[in-house]
């Protein structure tokens, strides 16, 4: 009876076997139809749901929501008043600012790759760079030249801003924020003063610090700060230096300031930046003015 089962079972497993690659080859084909779709409108992936958390159907008020109510996907207002775009009234300072932030990051990234923040190499790694690295020179000069550049058109553009009233209702979070942004601009260049580690970045570095030792609150010698027990070992002084001195401890912490976290924390003040120049109802600039072509009649009754 086994024997004769057999045969039976062999016929049998070859059209299951059949069946079975059927419907793997249909699950293969579906799946290639679902990344094809995928790839042709990605913006109905799920993926793409889970970042922009807004109704994805396809009524023209949902396209326009999804826009509107994104900064990734509208950084700019819907309508701006041509006056206040003009080079006349800005200066473009705003612009350039942010131009030569992303020329210092790029080129500060480069740079890394040729700086050690220790003692005695930091200064050599400088004159090689100078000397031998091809381009170095122009490198090193770029980064810094565009660190003078970069205050000076904060300092501009705060003055624009100023000077228009521009920090006025409803912008007077974003000038704040405008305000910490420009601190934090001066705290990169002071923090790159040390990194050559010569004598210039070491004497603006001791002078910087021992101002802070007069901070009120937290430096020793500042009002209020011997009451709250700051003495020069635990003051601001100290947290900024890694110690009483400048050595390198304070060449390692300027590093990382310079580096890391102050880039950081730039970048993301810039982000909500320009996310409330947006919100705010764009730049504001003086009132619109009507060209002749765009006057309509009066008409008469």
């Amino acid at each position: 009876m086994a024997d004769q089962q057999n045969p039976g079972t062999g016929g049998k497993g070859l059209p299951d076997l059949l069946e079975k690659l059927r419907a793997g080859t249909q699950v293969l084909r579906e799946k290639a139809k679902e990344v094809q779709e995928n790839l042709r409108r990605p913006q109905k992936t799920q993926l793409f749901k889970s970042i922009f958390r807004v109704k994805h159907d396809d009524s023209e008020r949902s396209r326009a929501l999804g826009v509107l109510t994104n900064v990734f996907l509208h950084l700019h207002p819907a309508k701006v008043n041509r006056d206040a775009v003009r080079y006349g009234f800005t200066w473009g300072m705003g612009g350039i600012t942010f131009y030569l932030f992303i020329v210092l990051t790029f080129t500060g990234v480069l740079l890394m790759y040729y700086y050690h923040p220790t003692k005695g190499q930091a200064y050599r790694d400088v004159i090689y760079l100078m000397s031998d690295v091809p381009f170095g020179k122009l490198l090193r000069n770029m980064h810094r030249w565009a660190a003078h550049l970069m205050i000076l058109t904060v300092w501009l553009h705060m003055f624009r801003v100023f000077l228009t009233g521009s920090y006025k209702k409803p912008r007077e979070f974003n000038w704040c924020v405008g305000v910490v942004l420009l601190v934090l601009t001066l705290l990169l260049s002071f923090t790159g003063y040390l990194l050559p580690d010569d004598q210039l970045g070491f004497w603006a570095v001791t002078v910087g610090t021992s101002m802070a030792r007069a901070t009120p609150l937290l430096g020793h010698e500042g009002p209020f700060g011997p009451q709250l027990g700051m003495t020069p070992y635990n003051d601001v002084r100290f947290a900024l230096l890694g110690g009483s001195i400048v050595d390198a401890n304070a060449l390692l912490r300027s590093y990382i300031w310079h580096c890391i976290a102050i880039p950081l924390i730039a970048s993301i003040f810039m982000g909500v930046h320009f996310w409330r120049v947006r919100k705010d109802g764009g730049i504001s600039g003086p009132a619109p003015v009507q060209l002749e072509s765009e006057i309509k009649p009066v008409r008469k009754l």
